[in-house]
């Protein structure tokens, strides 16, 4: 055996080898990519045109599993309440326990006395048709609006009932990320409550677990490969040293 071909065959080896650590690694970040998805995100399809247009009627979302506790406002969040229907439903966290909520001060909601900037509402539409007189939200829940404020069922239509409207924190389940069909990705975190005590929320994981999923089928896919190719281009190096070897006899 030549020394060129020893060569050919160690690197055959190593690239065995590698190609092989590649598909593994591959597969357990694909795999745990969706697992982790499945863990911590929940799908949803919207059923009516109230939280449009950040969300329309039909759009399947993704809503990361959260307590209660952990809503903010500007949340966009999954609930169920007894008083609403006991079905899950989409809105907008407006306000929290302790904060007083009104609307509207030359067209704006106002939260705290403060006037809040929501570039998801529609252009040319107010913050609300028919105005909230101000209200105390209770501790322990949370004020939600459809950003459709004309036809919303929302905490506006149930201000008599108990708790001013708001839901208790323990209803709500999820916070939506995104909007994964139609593909209009993740939602905007809003500013306008930014200022406000305990901030707005952070994206969830959803960006990291869709990097793993596509780095894991490119590792994949180009271990995959590496055989196949690895092969061919043998071939082809084999056939050219026998092409040489004629050659050289000729000579």
């Amino acid at each position: 055996m030549s020394r060129t071909s020893r060569t050919d065959e160690g690197r055959g080896r190593l690239g065995s080898r590698l190609s092989g650590i590649a598909v593994a690694l591959g597969c357990v970040m694909f795999l745990g990519g969706f697992i982790w998805g499945a863990v911590v995100y929940q799908p949803y399809t919207v059923p009516t045109t109230s939280m449009s247009p950040t969300i329309n009627a039909g759009d399947r979302v993704l809503a990361q599993r959260i307590d209660g506790g952990d809503a903010r406002r500007g949340d966009v969040v999954v609930f169920e309440d007894s008083d609403w229907g006991n079905l899950p439903m989409v809105k907008r966290v407006v306000a929290v326990g302790g904060d007083h909520v009104a609307c509207c001060a030359d067209g704006h909601l106002t939260v705290n006395g403060k006037k809040i900037d929501e570039p998801y509402l529609e252009k040319g539409k107010p913050a609300s048709s028919s105005g909230i007189p101000s209200t105390a939200v209770p501790r322990g829940r949370l004020f939600l609006l459809g950003d459709e404020r004309n036809s919303s069922l929302d905490s506006s239509v149930h201000l008599q009932d108990a708790g001013n409207g708001a839901v208790p924190r323990g209803d709500v389940t999820a916070r939506v990320d995104a909007v994964a069909w139609p593909l209009d990705g993740m939602l905007a975190r809003p500013t306008g409550f930014a200022a406000l005590p305990g901030g707005t929320s952070r994206p969830g994981p959803l960006v990291t677990m869709v990097v793993l999923v596509i780095v894991g089928a490119v590792l994949i896919l180009g271990g995959a490969a590496y055989g196949p190719l690895a092969r061919r281009g043998a071939r082809r190096r084999g056939r050219a040293g026998h092409q040489r070897g004629e050659f050289a006899g000729v000579g």
